[in-house]
């Protein structure tokens, strides 16, 4: 399937009936190299990957639903790098770098924007601890900068400057962040995996996990039995759920977090905008709507509709920091179920069951890491070993306590990252 201006304008003049299918709807083999369980963007990802980078091409992504019907089609598509411990800040660094050629990679549209993320502070403390992951950042090899209060202001003039209760102080501006098309992700992903020989399978959901003398054989679906020499489970809130089919308990729990929508506007919002002490993050969308979202509900859930009380907090958190929001309506809200992992960071390794491996624990930040996760995700699979960029993303860090990167500073809690 190939694009051009020319293309477009014909299919909107005969009704879109000229489209061909991006991917090939694939039936499922008796057996492959490799299972990857989650059709999502961390799962499409590491199949584009295995198979571009690795040349593994006998693999079959397995979705119980439709591809990118889970977590990278219920986002706020925030894009970013302005992490500040070993382990996470070179993580989404590298993430973010795959980001910035994505689309060439793909040769596929993924309306990537670097409009730039600017997280506001409220206080000399919050100033300063800005001030050190800035630091940090630009150790890395990222960009950043700590803004004052006039440069928060030329950038977003808008804003509730002078809150009685949380005045803008300033604000760390990451330029090279900002958002792309979540939906586009995934079908640039699904596409070229499909190219490759990847085999997608929609429809088709894992009952079981065949284990034989501690080691992974196969697994069982709703379309029958299928082997493998190695599964990867990619599946985000359901983490424990499907680990659990290969009798593992992982240190993850389910929490929902909504975000929400509003009509279409004029351009008014070029940047991503956090209010760290309100929990609010923003940014305009190419159709105009307002897409924010806030903390997750708080309790352990599975159902994906979210609750009122937060959509409430999540409002008065927009009413603070911007109050110009309150002139909007609200079109929609929907909610994704988070993997929430105790020190807020993800885990990317191999499982104790041989053949086995694990991808979970994003908490708020799956979408920015796709590609990166599908990279470091791919390394492993194919070789055994951790990617460079997810070294210290291992799943004994719980067992031991050593390497927990708690980004956030909350402590091991769950509901808190």
């Amino acid at each position: 399937m190939r694009f051009s201006a020319l293309r477009i304008l014909k299919e909107g003049l005969t009704g879109n009936k000229g489209w061909q299918a991006h991917w090939r709807d694939a039936e499922p083999k008796p057996a492959y190299d490799v299972i990857i369980i989650g059709g999502g963007g961390h799962g499409l990802a590491t199949a584009h990957y295995l198979a571009k980078r690795h040349g593994v091409t006998n693999v079959a992504v397995l979705e119980r639903g439709y591809l990118g019907g889970g977590n990278i089609g219920r986002n706020t598509t925030i894009v970013r790098a302005n992490y500040g411990l070993p382990g996470n800040s070179e993580f989404y660094s590298h993430s973010l770098k795959l980001w910035e050629g994505l689309e060439q990679d793909l040769n596929y549209n993924v309306m990537m924007s670097q409009r730039g993320v600017i997280n506001l502070c409220h206080s000399d403390g919050q100033r300063d601890a800005f001030a050190r992951r800035g630091n940090a950042m630009r150790n890395q090899g990222d960009d950043a900068e700590l803004l004052d209060r006039e440069g928060v202001r030329k950038l977003v003039p808008f804003l509730d400057f002078d809150n009685a209760r949380f005045p803008v102080h300033g604000g760390l501006y990451h330029a090279r962040g900002g958002t792309a098309r979540h939906d586009a992700v995934a079908w640039g992903f699904a596409r070229s995996a499909s190219d490759r020989g990847v085999d997608l399978i929609q429809n088709c959901a894992v009952t079981g996990i065949d284990v034989e003398n501690g080691r992974v054989r196969g697994v069982q679906t709703s379309r029958g039995a299928i082997k493998a020499k190695k599964v990867a489970i990619i599946v985000a809130g359901r983490s424990s759920q499907v680990a659990a089919m290969a009798g593992l308990r992982l240190p993850i729990e389910s929490h929902v977090l909504q975000a929400f929508v509003t009509e279409g506007l004029k351009p008014c919002l070029d940047h991503v905008v956090t209010f760290g002490m309100g929990h609010f993050y923003i940014s305009q969308s190419d159709k105009g709507g307002l897409v924010f979202g806030g903390d997750l509900d708080f309790y352990p859930s599975y159902a994906a509709r979210g609750n009122l009380p937060m959509a409430e907090h999540v409002m008065e958190a927009g009413m603070a920091m911007v109050p110009m929001i309150g002139q909007a309506r609200m079109l929609r809200s929907w909610g994704g179920i988070m993997d929430m992992s105790p020190d807020g960071s993800p885990i990317i390794d191999r499982a104790p069951v041989d053949g086995l491996y694990l991808n979970c624990g994003w908490c708020y930040g799956g979408f920015k890491a796709v590609p990166g996760s599908g990279d470091a995700m791919a390394h492993l699979i194919a070789t055994d070993s951790p990617h460079p960029a997810a070294a210290r993303l291992r799943l004994d860090r719980f067992a031991t306590g050593a390497g927990l990167m708690d980004e956030e500073a909350t402590g091991s809690q769950h509901n808190l990252h």
